[in-house]
C-alpha cells in the first residue's frame, strides 16, 4: 500500500517530552498515532531488568515468565510511549483503542490495479470502509490493568516501569482465574499466559503461548529502543504445563481447510468466487498450481486497516484479494484464497500468477505503529513452510516487498504501491527465517548485500503525517542513494516515474532496502557506488557502521556489441507461443535500458509465461509458456527481467 498523509481534518499527534516518571504519549487513544518524540534523556541501562524483577515479586509471577511476554509482545521496546498498529503500549503492549480502522482501503488509495492484467479493464476499487465493530477484548487490556494496579492509563501508557507492572498485574490475574496458584515455577503458567494473548480462541492461545515458551527455553538479551539492559537466562528444559490450555474457556479453533503449519494458528475466511455481470467476478482466480505453473514469490504486505475492516473487505466480491492476512496482536493468521488460486494483490499479473500474499496488519507511513514480535514470528513460520511447501528461495528476490514489485508496463510505473516500506525490519525477518543476512565474501567479491542497524540507521523521511513534513526519527531497512559521494549530491533519480526525488516515505526512486544486492560500480572514502536504474548510485557505507556487507554471486551484463538492452516489468512468452483463442500479450519493454558495462545480480531463471484467465468459468483458461528465457534482476529498488538472449552472464568478482 501507498501510506498516505492523514485527513487534515483531524488533529494530529503532537510531541511531548520524556519526564522522570516516563515517556508521555501523545493522543494517547487514537489508532494509530501520527507522531511520537524520541527520548530527551535515558534512564540507567539496567532501570527496565530492576522494573521487571519488582513488577514479578509484588504480584507473585515468575520474572522470567514476565520477561517472555514481554519479549513476545515488544521485545522489550517502548516505542517512546507510541502505541502498536492496534494501540498496544509499552513493554508489555497493554492495549487501549478506541479506532482501530484506516482511512483508506488498501488498494483502493492510488492508482495501482492489483490485478495487473492489462488483459482486463482495471479493478474497480470504489470500496466503502465498513464501520468499527465493537472492540474485543485484545485492544482493551490497558483499562483492566488500570483497574487491577491503580496506576492511572496515562502511567500505564507512558511510563515503562508502570506498563510492566500492569502486565505482571494481568497476567496474576489470570492465572487467578484459572484457579491456579502463584506458583514460582514457570512451567505452571502456560494457561496465564495463553490468556494474556487476547486471542479468543485455543489454537492461537497455544501459538502464541507456545512462542513465550519458546524465548523462555532459548534465552535472550539486548539492548532496547531505549538504551535498555536487559537479559532473560535460557532455560532448555523447561516443559510448560500445556493441558492448562483445557481450563482457559476459549472455544476450539477450526484450521479446517487451511494451508499453514502446525506451528501458527490459522484460519479460513475465504474470499468469494463469484460471478455478478458484465463478466465481472471476485475477487480472484481459480488455478492449478503447482501442477499448471510454479509458484516462485512471496509478496509482503501491509493492510494499511485494521483486522476487522481487512477481514470484510476481503470478503466483497468486488474488491480484491490475498490469500494471507497476519493480526498484529498474536500473529493469528486468517486464509482466504487457496495457494492454487491466483489471488488478485500485487498489481503485476505475472507476479500474481506466480505468487502468494501476505497481507500484515499495518500502516507504511505511522513509523511509531510498531509491528508486534508475535506477529513476525508467526508471518516468518507461514512463509518458511510455504518456500519449503513451494520451493521458494529465501531471499529479497523472491521474498517481495510490495515495494519491490515491478509495474508491468510503463505506464503503471508511477501507481505501484510502496508497502511495506522502509519501517519493516528485513534484518529481523531474516532472522526469524533462519537465513540471516550476512557477509558472503571480502571486498573483492563484487557485490553487496544492504544491511544497515535497523535501530541506529535513521534517514529522515518526510510526508508521513503532513506532506513536506519531517516524520518522527525511527529505525529503518532502506538506505538512500545520491548521485555522487555524498551527500551534497542530487538524489538519485527515477526516469519511470518522472518526478524530482524526495525524501517522501513513499518516494522509493533513491533508496535501498535490507537484503537487497547490487553490483559494486566503485568506492571512494566512506562511500560505495551500485548500479541502479542505468546510473551509478552512493550511499554512505563507513568501515565502522556498514550499511552493507560484502557478497558475490552471479551478475548479467549486455552481450558483447550491445550498448544497451530493453529491461521489463514482466516475463511474457514470445508472441509465437500463444495458442489459437487466446490473445497474445505485448512484451513491452519498461523506460529503462541496461546499458554496456553495467552490472546487475542475478536473482532468477525463468521461462516467458503467462496465465490466461479473464471469464468467470475456467474452460478458457490457459498457462502460455514460451521458448524465450528471461533473467529476473535486481534492477532498481523493484526487480525487473532481461531477456537471457540480450545478455551474458558473468562472476561478480571477474
Amino acid at each position: 500500500m501507498r501510506g498516505s498523509a492523514p485527513d487534515p481534518t483531524r488533529t494530529p499527534g503532537h510531541r511531548r517530552t520524556r519526564t522522570t516518571a516516563g515517556v508521555l504519549a501523545s493522543a494517547a487513544l487514537l489508532l494509530p498515532l501520527l507522531g511520537a518524540a524520541p527520548a530527551d534523556a535515558r534512564a540507567s541501562a539496567g532501570a527496565l531488568q530492576s522494573a521487571f524483577a519488582a513488577a514479578a515479586a509484588e504480584y507473585h509471577v515468575p520474572q522470567s515468565v514476565l520477561l517472555g511476554v514481554s519479549y513476545l509482545q515488544s521485545r522489550w521496546d517502548a516505542h517512546a510511549g507510541a502505541p502498536s498498529v492496534t494501540g498496544g503500549y509499552g513493554p508489555m503492549h497493554l492495549t487501549d483503542a478506541r479506532t482501530a480502522l484506516a482511512r483508506t482501503p488498501h488498494h483502493s488509495g492510488d492508482t495501482e490495479d492489483a490485478r495487473g492484467d492489462s488483459a482486463r479493464a482495471p479493478r474497480r476499487a470504489d470500496v466503502r470502509v465498513p464501520e468499527t465493530s465493537e472492540l474485543p477484548a485484545r485492544l482493551t487490556t490497558l483499562p483492566k490493568a488500570a483497574e487491577l494496579t491503580g496506576l492511572s492509563p496515562e502511567q500505564l501508557r507512558t511510563d515503562p516501569a508502570a506498563n510492566v507492572a500492569g502486565g505482571a498485574a494481568l497476567l496474576a490475574a489470570a492465572q487467578k482465574d484459572l484457579g491456579e496458584p502463584p506458583s514460582e515455577d514457570p512451567a505452571n503458567w502456560y494457561g496465564a499466559v495463553a490468556r494474556f494473548s487476547g486471542a479468543d480462541d485455543t489454537a492461537t492461545a497455544a501459538a502464541y503461548a507456545n512462542d513465550v515458551y519458546d524465548v523462555l527455553r532459548t534465552g535472550e538479551e539486548r539492548t532496547t529502543d531505549a538504551g535498555q539492559q536487559i537479559a532473560l537466562a535460557a532455560q532448555p528444559g523447561l516443559a510448560a504445563d500445556t493441558a492448562q490450555l483445557k481450563w482457559t474457556g476459549l472455544r476450539k479453533g477450526n484450521a479446517s481447510g487451511t494451508e499453514c503449519p502446525a506451528s501458527v494458528s490459522c484460519e479460513w475466511i475465504p474470499a468469494p468466487y463469484e460471478e455478478f455481470g458484465d463478466n465481472d467476478y471476485g475477487n480472484h482466480d481459480l488455478g492449478d498450481r503447482p501442477a499448471s505453473q510454479s509458484i516462485r514469490y512471496i509478496v509482503i504486505h501491509d493492510t494499511e486497516g485494521a483486522w476487522d475492516g481487512v477481514i470484510n473487505l476481503v470478503q466483497d466480491p468486488a474488491y480484491v484479494s490475498w490469500n494471507y492476512t497476519l493480526r498484529s496482536t498474536d500473529g493469528h493468521i486468517a486464509q482466504h484464497v487457496k495457494a492454487k488460486d491466483v489471488a488478485w494483490h500485487a498489481g503485476n499479473w505475472y507476479v500474481n500468477a506466480k505468487s502468494i500474499g501476505l497481507e500484515h496488519e499495518g500502516f507504511l507511513a505511522q513509523p511509531d505503529s510498531w509491528y508486534t514480535e508475535a506477529m513476525y514470528r508467526s508471518s516468518a513460520r507461514l512463509v518458511k513452510y510455504l518456500a519449503a511447501k513451494y520451493r521458494v528461495p529465501l531471499d529479497r528476490q523472491h521474498i517481495l516487498g510490495h515495494d519491490t514489485v515491478p509495474g508491468p508496463t510503463t505506464s503503471t510505473v508511477p501507481g505501484m504501491h510502496t508497502d511495506p516500506g522502509p519501517y519493516w525490519d528485513w534484518r529481523h525477518y531474516f532472522d526469524l527465517l533462519g537465513h540471516p543476512i550476512m557477509a558472503t565474501a571480502g571486498t573483492k567479491g563484487g557485490l553487496v548485500t544492504i544491511r544497515p542497524d535497523y535501530a541506529a540507521n535513521q534517514p529522515e523521511y518526510t510526508g508521513c503525517v503532513t506532506p513536506g513534513r519531517p516524520c518522527v526519527p525511527h529505525g529503518s531497512s532502506a538506505v538512500r542513494l545520491y548521485s555522487g559521494p555524498g551527500e551534497t549530491y542530487p538524489l538519485i533519480k527515477d526516469i519511470g516515474l518522472g518526478t524530482t526525488p524526495t525524501t517522501g516515505v513513499n518516494d522509493l526512486s533513491s533508496r535501498v532496502s535490507t537484503g537487497q544486492q547490487y553490483a559494486v560500480a566503485g568506492r571512494e572514502g566512506d562511500w560505495t557506488a551500485i548500479w541502479y536504474l542505468g546510473q551509478k548510485a552512493w550511499f554512505r557505507n563507513p568501515a565502522k557502521e556498514p550499511a552493507a556487507v560484502s557478497a558475490t554471486g552471479l551478475v548479467v551484463t549486455p552481450k558483447d556489441g550491445l550498448t544497451s538492452v530493453p529491461v521489463y516489468g514482466r516475463a511474457y512468452p514470445e508472441a509465437s507461443a500463444y495458442p489459437a483463442g487466446v490473445p497474445a500479450q505485448s512484451v513491452s519493454p519498461l523506460p529503462y535500458r541496461l546499458l554496456e558495462g553495467q552490472r546487475y545480480v542475478l536473482g532468477d531463471t525463468v521461462p516467458g509465461e503467462y496465465y490466461y484467465a479473464v471469464t468467470f468459468t475456467t474452460d478458457s483458461h490457459r498457462v502460455v509458456m514460451g521458448q524465450d528465457l528471461y533473467y529476473e534482476i535486481q534492477y532498481g529498488h523493484r526487480v525487473a527481467f532481461v531477456r537471457a538472449a540480450d545478455v551474458r552472464v558473468v562472476p561478480s568478482a571477474g
